[in-house]
């Protein structure tokens, strides 16, 4: 007899609304352990909206969403940050603190004892250990108001990430990262979901990127539709030249491919170029 394994995040007829406007409608999907998935669309999809809908911060307009099989009305705040981890689009510090104890924040959810305790070696251990994974080793005594923006943003994920929670919810990731460190960040996040049982969800708005690292892709139109499932499926010259307004091209070199404007074109192409 075969048990079955609920998915370690799930949507059922989830609904999204904001005024008049319908950003997602009807939207059932599974989020499986070991899965990355983008979400993607164009600027006020709705893509920050259903990720704080995911991780329980804002109530659907219709359906609901469930985390390991259950209802996240009826998970207690601290097991559920057990279990998802959120990094938010804006981080903002209003005061003075070391970047270790930045990152040490995010193990709040473990901390036990009389008035949540303090951290122990194992809590800094993994503080430690989530600043190495992103190469932010010699951050850790920084005052975390001495960073600039793209260093602020890798350490943000560092805290994610140090909260271990096998679902990861990351609104807008690589925000103010150069190139170098947007792929250091992807394949950090390809290393940590290859681990155990665990599920990244993220908004991004490089398509590329995207169809490179990711596994799945829900893409949003902004008037309710969506279109969810294996990256290069979803990710198409055809289906994001609709969500985002404009035709794109699909340019093939060899093993490689970029989706890509195509300027001056009515409907999206595709090219392939010979080496």
């Amino acid at each position: 007899m075969t048990t079955h394994v609920p998915s370690m995040l799930a949507t059922h007829a989830l609904a999204l609304r904001v005024g008049s406007r319908t950003l997602v409608e009807n939207l059932t999907q599974c989020f499986g352990a070991g899965e990355i998935w983008c979400v993607a669309g164009a600027n006020g999809a709705g893509k920050t909206t259903l990720i704080a809908t995911l991780a329980g911060l804002r109530s659907p307009a219709a359906g609901h969403v469930e985390i390991d099989g259950l209802a996240l009305r009826d998970w207690k705040p601290a097991r559920l940050a057990q279990r998802r981890a959120l990094m938010p689009q804006d981080v903002r510090d209003a005061f003075s603190a070391s970047v270790l104890d930045i990152v040490l924040l995010n193990r709040y959810p473990h901390l036990a004892g009389w008035g949540w305790g303090w951290e122990s070696d194992a809590d800094r251990a993994a503080a430690h250990a989530a600043l190495a994974q992103l190469g932010l080793e010699s951050f850790a005594a920084r005052d975390v108001l001495s960073l600039s923006g793209g260093e602020r943003q890798r350490v943000a994920l560092a805290a994610a990430l140090c909260q271990d929670a096998p679902l990861l919810l990351l609104d807008e990731p690589l925000a103010h990262l150069d190139l170098h460190h947007q792929i250091a960040c992807l394949e950090a996040l390809k290393r940590w979901v290859s681990i155990e049982s665990r599920t990244v969800v993220l908004s991004c708005h490089d398509l590329n990127l995207a169809r490179r690292y990711a596994t799945h892709a829900l893409l949003l139109d902004g008037r309710g539709a969506c279109w969810a499932g294996p990256v290069r499926d979803v990710l198409t010259a055809a289906r994001a030249s609709e969500a985002f307004g404009h035709p794109l091209a699909l340019i093939r070199d060899g093993p490689h491919e970029a989706l890509v404007p195509a300027l001056g074109a009515a409907t999206p192409i595709e090219h392939t170029y010979d080496r």
